[in-house]
């Protein structure tokens, strides 16, 4: 049998164009001597639909374009799609999250999925029902055991828990399945490659059958899809593997000889990889911009946030700003100049000090007998904000926001200042992580691109004589690791003292200003999410609380010596 898995990136609610990328996609495969052509999950309507699933019309528009699907497709060839369809039971949400495998025009096979995540950005019980039982799709005399993202992730054998009762993989194995064939619209995440790995090769090994994944690509919104489409052996070799962050169709063979696959995954080029495509399918996608727009200060972050942009978009389709002032480096506008240069993109020097000056002359009277502080700081910050945003307003461009993970965990940002934006680039990515980045742009070009003054210069907002991120921050390898373990692993302060050894009093400031600032990141413009635990749609915590762990530890000491 002759397989072709079509990692594909669909646009969310394009039907027509899904539909038309499907049938180019599965006449190429036909065309190669396939015998099947298998596509991600929910590829007719894009993943994530979030509330278009409540829209009757737009489903009532998916089922024609599943009729036009099965009309058009090539003859004598099996497709399996995903789509949204609705429930018949008088019980229930009123969807289901389905396979379809169609051949000559006739539904073949319907698999509805099981387990249905309701964890970090996922919100699948929103809308869907869960298939009330397992069945195996009968096809050419196979017994295929079709399912859906989700239904293989209850396999792990190490897992210290299991999120759902029912396990989709134990009961099609169980039933004689011969095949697994899993569609997926599974995010990308830092490392993500290695899981998915160790999870698919445990089910093989423990069923002792191969393993078909068919994983969408390209990025929505916030959430990026890395494909990593691949085919395992019975015994879990990897025999096959689409390349990460591009469109994909290749076919497997499954009574050739087998080989393994040696393709390996590099961690921070993949991170560049995912974030690249984040600006490039957003900009294309909604296609409503000119170019991008970056804000550049001379520092790390504005420099790799528009490296990343001219790779994604090409160097044409962006456009640096230097806004110098009063409190400025010599280097702050030398560095974003080499960086333009170096990147060839288009570049203009617009200094703020009348506006920042004139908004001072404004605010005299009612800031008289103050002592000046922050609030006066962030005026240089909001004026840059508002000349981006009138430069963004009057071509078109799309700005984009260049704080990273550090900053927005702690509130080191500005609002309606550097947070202003239509996409926070860096917003998952740690501050060290940030320079790992740089180092790989100019190694990757084999040439400088980010200049070597912008990597080592200590790091500064520049918003006073002399300012240093570390005047108001830990050094960044301390502060990142306390934000990994509270953020990404969901440690407390007693676990990231004994785990680390950092000072209790350190701790409990960098994870109490974390939660003060929820009202921020609330505002910021939706960030690119490249690791498990992104600020946005999977962190959802609320603004107004009043969460004291330190009285909580007092009362906790209390309870115990009583």
């Amino acid at each position: 049998m002759n397989i072709a898995l079509a990692q594909i990136n669909p646009i969310v609610g394009d039907l027509t164009g899904n539909a038309r990328k499907i049938l180019d996609y599965a006449r190429r495969a036909k065309a190669q001597g396939a015998d099947l052509a298998v596509f991600p999950e929910l590829c007719i309507s894009g993943y994530p639909p979030q509330d278009l699933l409540d829209n009757s019309t737009f489903i009532e528009a998916v089922q024609h374009t599943l009729a036009h699907l099965a009309a058009e497709a090539p003859r004598d060839m099996g497709l399996i799609v995903g789509a949204p369809v609705r429930n018949p039971a008088p019980v229930g949400k009123r969807l289901f999250n389905a396979a379809f495998l169609f051949e000559n025009g006739e539904t073949l096979g319907t698999v509805y999925k099981t387990l249905l995540p309701t964890y970090d950005v996922f919100d699948e019980y929103r809308h869907f029902e869960s298939s009330p039982s397992r069945h195996l799709v009968l096809w050419r005399g196979y017994k295929l055991g079709l399912h859906i993202c989700e239904d293989m992730w209850n396999n792990e054998e190490e897992a210290p828990f299991y999120l759902y009762a029912a396990n989709p993989i134990d009961e099609l194995a169980a039933l004689g399945a011969e095949l697994f064939i899993n569609i997926s619209a599974s995010p990308f995440s830092y490392g993500k490659h290695d899981v998915r790995n160790r999870l698919i090769e445990e089910s093989c090994r423990e069923h002792g059958l191969p393993f078909v994944f068919v994983n969408t690509v390209g990025a929505n919104t916030e959430i990026i899809f890395d494909g990593d489409s691949r085919v395992h052996a019975a015994d879990g070799t990897r025999l096959l593997c689409a390349p990460s962050f591009e469109e994909h169709l290749m076919l497997w063979d499954s009574n050739a000889p087998q080989t393994a696959c040696t393709m390996q995954h590099d961690a921070i080029a993949d991170l560049h990889d995912a974030l690249a495509m984040g600006i490039h399918d957003y900009f294309h996608k909604t296609g409503a911009f000119s170019k991008a727009l970056i804000g550049l200060s001379g520092g790390i972050d504005s420099a790799v946030t528009c490296a990343l942009a001219a790779n994604a978009l090409g160097s044409d389709k962006v456009v640096g700003v230097t806004m110098p002032s009063r409190y400025s480096s010599t280097g702050s506008v030398s560095d974003s100049e080499a960086l333009a240069e170096n990147l060839g993109i288009e570049f203009h020097e617009i200094a703020i000090k009348p506006a920042v000056s004139a908004f001072e002359g404004m605010l005299a009277p009612a800031f008289a007998g103050t002592t000046p502080g922050v609030a006066e700081e962030n005026i240089q910050s909001r004026t840059r904000g508002l000349t981006l945003m009138a430069l963004s307003n009057k071509f078109n461009y799309l700005l984009l926001s260049t704080g990273n993970k550090s900053e927005m965990a702690v509130g080191y940002v500005t609002l309606y200042g550097d947070t202003n934006g239509g996409v926070a680039v860096l917003s998952d990515v740690l501050k060290t992580r940030v320079y790992e980045l740089a180092r790989y742009i100019n190694r990757r070009a084999g040439r400088e691109i980010i200049p070597e003054n912008t990597i080592t210069k200590p790091p500064s907002a520049e918003l006073r004589p002399d300012q240093k991120d570390e005047d108001s921050l830990p050094p960044y390898a301390v502060l990142d690791e306390i934000l990994r373990r509270y953020i990404e692993e969901w440690e407390e302060l007693d676990t990231i003292v004994s785990h680390t050894g950092f000072d209790a009093a350190l701790v409990h400031d960098i994870l109490r200003r974390v939660d003060r600032n929820e009202y921020k990141r609330r505002q910021a413009p939706p960030g690119l999410r490249v690791t498990h635990k992104a600020f946005g749609l999977g962190r959802r915590l609320p603004i107004v609380m009043r969460w004291n762990r330190a009285a909580i530890r007092a009362l906790a000491q209390e309870s115990s010596v009583e």
